[in-house]
């Protein structure tokens, strides 16, 4: 049953992958330009406003980012920084445990796009396309056997 799980896991990272980058993207699009509900309820934010118009264009472009696959772990580690800084200067002063003051959604996404930072974005994703047009290029150091080391 293992051997099952662990050959459909890239798969299911992708499907983790896609689902958590839409949601973060309809954050930053609702912010943005008002769609979805709006920013806090209704309208959208000023721009150039400080930090939520700043924040909502990483949630925007980031989830993008990272719901196709294209510089997952960059987009990943910049929408982490940026949930933690959310959660620590806007949540956090107002109590101490995320239950508390409403910063659940900025844990959880933080958590979520660090853990995207080490795993990379499993499959169907525009990294290993990427990946496997720069490895197949002639004189790609990539594509040559190395001869193994001996030891003198």
């Amino acid at each position: 049953m293992y051997t099952r799980l662990n050959r459909a896991q890239p798969h299911a990272l992708a499907l983790f992958r896609i689902v958590v980058g839409l949601l973060f993207a309809c954050h930053g699009a609702a912010s943005l330009f008002g769609i979805l509900g709006g920013a806090m309820g209704g309208g959208s934010i000023p721009t150039g406003t400080w930090p939520g118009w700043y924040a909502a264009l990483i949630q925007l472009v980031g989830g993008a980012l990272i719901v196709l696959g294209l510089g997952t772990r960059i987009a990943a580690f910049v929408a982490s920084g940026s949930m933690a800084y959310a959660y620590f200067k806007v949540h956090q002063p107002q109590a101490l445990f995320p239950l508390q003051n409403g910063g659940e959604p900025s844990a959880v996404f933080c958590w979520v796009f660090l853990l995207l930072v080490f795993t990379g974005p499993g499959s169907l994703a525009l990294d290993g396309l990427f990946a496997r047009r720069s490895d197949a290029e002639p004189g790609n150091d990539r594509t040559r056997e190395q001869a193994p080391a001996v030891a003198a």
